[in-house]
């Protein structure tokens, strides 16, 4: 029988250190994502986690290390890298929706203006996405028109109009009022359980421990520990993961 090739990993990060003036924000990261693996990153505020999300679409630079993106280096600028972009899609705590467009407009334009994907197909499949996260009857509505939790929905649905290979999240909760949290992790643990590859930057616990395949806690730059949710959240083996959950989940 022929020997089966070992997968590519969808995200690798090798050596990766990141500074920020006189802050040392990543240190020596070291990170594999496999395709179709949701790795949840947790840990204090200031610790790194947004940082690194932010890095693997080059929204950030990295100071020295590796970046690849299914197999491939991340490129430095022009068409490539919005062709990478394209390929990774982001959810920002701030909705980042043009207010200026409608719900439908909002999805379709990467599509059209990246893609060059025809109209008719690309509102097509954006009626389909806005259906699939719960907003279907609000296509025609304007962003000042929906709430908070509606409008990350939309610019959920908006990634993945890009058919991307993976999906970002940056604390795509936290600036929701707590009746709205729901709704959006209802929508990412759907994908989850898709198949959709994510790497998720959150302070819901809930939500890790039901959506992981593996967390990730960060503090001051650095990966301290990476497990299953079960192993992290029963039995943290560092002091510094049990310190951090002792005040997290006691509320």
């Amino acid at each position: 029988m022929e020997a089966t090739q070992p997968k590519t990993p969808m995200v690798s990060i090798s050596g990766v250190n990141k500074h920020f003036g006189d802050l040392h924000a990543l240190k020596d990261i070291d990170l594999t994502v496999e395709d179709g693996e949701v790795v949840v990153l947790i840990g204090p505020s200031g610790s790194g986690k947004s940082t690194l999300c932010r890095t693997i679409n080059r929204l950030e630079t990295v100071d020295s290390g590796d970046i690849t993106v299914a197999g491939k280096p991340l490129p430095a600028e022009g068409r490539a890298l919005a062709n990478l972009r394209a390929d990774v899609g982001m959810v920002f705590q701030h909705f980042n929706l043009f207010a200026h467009l409608t719900v439908l407009q909002n999805i379709t334009l990467g599509p059209i203006k990246v893609r060059r994907t025809p109209k008719a197909k690309a509102d097509a499949r954006a009626r389909q996405l806005l259906e699939r996260v719960g907003l279907s009857e609000k296509a025609d509505a304007f962003p000042s028109q929906l709430s908070g939790g509606q409008q990350q929905r939309v610019a959920i649905a908006r990634g993945l109009a890009m058919d991307p290979k993976l999906m970002m999240f940056d604390e795509p909760t936290s600036a929701l009022d707590p009746e709205m949290i729901n709704e959006v992790l209802d929508v990412m643990q759907d994908l989850a359980r898709e198949g959709m590859t994510m790497v998720v930057v959150t302070h819901e616990m809930g939500f890790a421990r039901r959506a992981a395949n593996r967390v990730v806690f960060m503090a001051e730059g650095q990966i301290v520990e990476t497990a299953t949710p079960d192993e992290f959240f029963d039995n943290p083996q560092t002091e510094r993961a049990q310190d951090f959950l002792a005040k997290v989940m006691t509320h």
